[in-house]
């Protein structure tokens, strides 16, 4: 398992790592609605996002090539 994140922070939407792989703002609420983005907690309301969520959300994903073929 590769982490991408550190396991130990919390991130917040507007962080830089988060809205280079999740995107905007905007399209972090659609993948929330649809079911689609990282686990996160919901405090009042901000949204954040753990560490080691993160990662479990990325290696879920993860493609093998030599799978695919």
């Amino acid at each position: 398992m590769n982490n991408l994140f550190d396991e130990t922070r919390v991130y917040l939407p507007d962080d830089p790592e988060i809205l280079a792989l999740l995107g905007s703002k905007a399209r972090q609420a659609q993948l929330r609605h649809y079911g689609r983005s990282p686990v996160y907690f919901r405090l009042g309301r901000k949204i954040v996002y753990h560490g080691a969520d993160l990662n479990t959300w990325a290696n879920a994903r993860r493609v093998s090539p030599q799978a695919e073929g």
